[in-house]
């Protein structure tokens, strides 16, 4: 699907919200900087009710966000030197169910990062216009496809 302007990829992590919140589950983002990673992530977040701004955590690592229905982590993993680093974050400890857990750059995690649902692929087209790619990875993320209506 193509994206024209980062108000539509917002709008997309708003549509994505619901979906993800009633069973949680991971969802790795992929595309190069500024491609509109945290962009979608700040959707999501506004959808499910946070009203402050929304930052990558590229320093942190790790921002985590707490609703009544759901806990969003959302990670950046640009700067991380070893996938091993994420042991000292406790990634695992934070996988309950039906947590919602946001990776952007996940290729750094190697083989430390949980299997996710759902796979996102943003390529800039140019310096607005996204391409955005979808991969199911187990049933749930197809379920989120086919609620999107997009093709997988």
């Amino acid at each position: 699907m193509r994206i024209a302007s980062p108000a539509e990829m917002e709008a997309l992590g708003h549509t994505l919200a619901p979906l993800l919140a009633s069973h949680g589950g991971v969802v790795y983002l992929h595309g190069p900087l500024g491609a509109g990673k945290t962009t979608l992530v700040r959707g999501l977040l506004h959808a499910l009710g946070h009203e402050g701004s929304v930052r990558s955590p590229t320093y942190a690592l790790l921002e985590s966000y707490a609703f009544d229905e759901v806990v969003v982590h959302h990670l950046d993993l640009y700067r991380l030197q070893d996938p091993q680093e994420l042991e000292y974050i406790g990634l695992y400890d934070l996988l309950d169910a039906g947590v919602i857990c946001l990776i952007e750059w996940p290729e750094r995690g190697g083989d430390r990062l949980p299997m996710p649902q759902l796979e996102l692929v943003i390529e800039a087209l140019d310096q607005n216009v996204r391409e955005v790619r979808w991969q199911a990875r187990d049933a749930h993320g197809e379920q989120v496809i086919r609620a999107l209506d997009f093709s997988a």
